[in-house]
């Protein structure tokens, strides 16, 4: 074989065979069903999650003040809505419920998890609300040196939280991963327990030589089909992958790409990995990200961690844009939700296929 044709065979060999396809999206305007309820007003929404039907649940904090009610009635805690995007039922109790709504998670079984970060517990409910199943930590106890806020943080072995920002369940034996620090001051570490509440083991994020002083801030937390599990490292814009274990595997950088000016809006202080979902195929090829700093929703590769595409824009009140993204799921369709903070709504974007 000579040289020309040994070349040729090598760069055919290692060009990839198919380009890399790129999931699509559209925003369903007609998704949800408005007015939600009974005239309902919601606060800031701080966070969603889907379940097995494609049932999507809302926090929201309530935190509107009587003059925005205008008419509209206070939505409650917890909104459920089902697949053509109806309420079903709204329920909770806030002084129950606990403050600062940050997260939730519903299992195999359709136990709704909740975590309430100000008030550092979290919970998990019948989905209907009917029944609190249980709740692991106190409110008004924090995992601190001297277990009040002012307390310097400390990692400890108590089942017991210091500003909990994510949960996430095991499925294949139902234990319980936590994110445990939404705020600077607060906990710093992944924590286990068994599906009792017991305590397991815990690990902080991974800090390489040189980044000592990036304060560690695990923001969200997702366990993937494979055994992973998938911190949002908030302060250092990537997701640290760990195995179950809490052994450290790999980072995957999220970068900040603005869609406007930074002389016209404030940008690169909140994190671009701020949370995450997989998509809904067996091999979760894809991960959606919440980038706040880039006001969109970035799509990636799971494997290379590549970003693919990018979809959203803000900040901004109009169909499409987002005022302070802060929550995503992910439907068995495919389908991805956003629920706003500030913006205090949820989008769907119908997925479309690949590309």
């Amino acid at each position: 074989m000579n040289k020309a044709k040994l070349l040729l065979l090598l760069v055919l060999s290692s060009s990839p065979t198919f380009a890399q396809q790129v999931p699509r999206f559209e925003l369903d305007v007609l998704w949800p069903q408005v007015p939600l309820g009974d005239n309902w007003l919601t606060g800031g929404l701080g966070g969603m999650c889907v379940d097995s039907r494609d049932h999507v649940y809302l926090l929201n904090r309530q935190n509107v003040v009587p003059d925005d009610l205008d008419g509209a009635t206070m939505a409650p805690p917890v909104i459920e809505l089902d697949p053509a995007g109806h309420v079903v039922r709204g329920w909770g109790n806030p002084e129950l419920l606990g403050g600062r709504l940050h997260d939730c998670h519903v299992n195999a079984q359709q136990s709704l998890w909740i975590v309430a970060a100000a008030t550092g517990h979290i919970q998990k409910w019948s989905s209907d609300g009917s029944e609190l199943l249980m709740q692991i930590g106190e409110k008004g106890t924090f995992d601190s040196s001297d277990g009040t806020r002012q307390g310097r943080a400390l990692n400890s072995d108590r089942a017991q939280f210091f500003l909990p920002s994510a949960v996430d369940i095991d499925k294949s034996n139902g234990d319980i991963y936590v994110a445990d620090g939404e705020l600077p001051g607060g906990n710093t570490r992944i924590a286990v327990l068994n599906n009792e509440g017991e305590f397991l083991r815990q690990w902080p994020l991974d800090r390489a030589p040189g980044e000592e002083g990036l304060s560690e801030l695990p923001h969200c937390i997702r366990l993937s089909n494979d055994g992973l599990v998938y911190v949002c490292d908030r302060r250092a814009d990537r997701i640290q992958v760990f195995n179950r274990q809490g052994s450290h595997q790999r980072n995957i950088d999220v970068g900040f790409t603005p869609l406007s000016s930074t002389e016209n809006r404030a940008s690169g202080s909140r994190g671009t990995a701020v949370v995450l979902a997989f998509s809904p195929d067996t091999e979760q090829r894809y991960l959606y990200v919440i980038n706040q700093n880039s006001v969109m929703v970035d799509v990636l590769d799971r494997q290379s961690g590549t970003r693919l595409s990018s979809f959203g824009s803000g900040p901004g009140r109009y169909r499409g844009q987002f005022e302070l993204p802060h929550g995503i799921g992910v439907d068995s369709q495919g389908n991805v939700y956003i629920a706003e903070q500030e913006g205090r709504r949820i989008q769907k974007f119908s997925f479309l296929g690949l590309d």
